[in-house]
This record gives C-alpha cells, structure tokens and sequence, in this order.
C-alpha cells in the first residue's frame, strides 16, 4: 500500500517531533496532529525541550508542509515523514542535535543514524550535555516518582 501524502499548513507546534496540521479544502479544513516518524525530541521540561521545539517551529510553522502518512500512533496522532521547505523535518532535528534516532521506529531511515553520530561528534545541540538523557529514558524515570 502507498502511503498518503498530504499538502498541509503548519498551524501548531508541540514540542520538537509534534506538530499540527490543517490539512484539506478552503471550508473543509481538517486538523491533523503529526508526530514526525523515526525521531524522538527532548520532551518540553527537559533540557534542550524548548529548543527542540524552537527549531521545528523556525523550520515549520505557518509554512506548507508535505505529510506522508506511516502509521498512526495509540494517541490517535498520525507518524508522517515530514517536509517543510523542501527540507526533511527528521533530517533537521537529528542533524542539529534537537532529536534522537527513535531506533525502535526507525525502521527505514537508515540515513538518520550517520546524520546522529555527526551531530554527536560535533557537540551540536543537546550533544553538548555532557550526560544527554535519551527521551524514552526521562519518560520512564519521571513516570517511576
């Protein structure tokens, strides 16, 4: 089955791998909440959080957005790759070190991993930390308190 693309306006930001679209005909507009597929962003009360999500927003907000549908998640949010101005949202958030590889659901964007351990080596964004703590880790440790 081909997977759906959709042209869409950028109309909300949530965090750095979370954005909302408005996607349809003048009248017929349909909110879409996208959760970009194969990375995972800090989450907004850690470290790098607001960053992450400051750097999605200048790549995507209030701009056009190619949406291709990959899954839908147990929120009901739709995992699309996702372009913003003829760049790879995926691509720029692991590039300048304001998202993870999500190895679990990265299946198919073998190109994520080579574009991480850059982003690694030269210290960009959250790889500065000296300890970066991986999102799904943070989850887990505040879910235990």
């Amino acid at each position: 089955m081909l997977a759906t693309t959709l042209l869409c306006l950028v109309v909300g930001i949530s965090d750095g791998d979370t954005l909302t679209a408005r996607c349809g005909q003048p009248g017929a507009y349909e909110q879409v909440k996208v959760r970009i597929h194969a990375i995972d962003a800090p989450e907004r009360k850690q470290p790098f959080g607001n960053r992450s999500r400051e750097s999605l927003s200048d790549l995507c907000f209030q701009q056009q957005a190619r949406i291709q549908h990959q899954d839908t998640d147990r929120y009901g949010r739709t995992v699309a790759s996702v372009e913003c101005r003829g760049k790879d949202v995926a691509q720029h958030q692991v590039s300048t070190g304001m998202a993870w590889v999500y190895v679990k659901y990265a299946k198919g964007r073998s190109d994520l991993f080579a574009l991480e351990k850059q982003a690694q080596q030269a210290g960009a964004g959250l790889w500065s930390d000296p300890s970066p703590v991986a999102p799904w880790d943070w989850r887990r440790s505040t879910k235990v308190r």
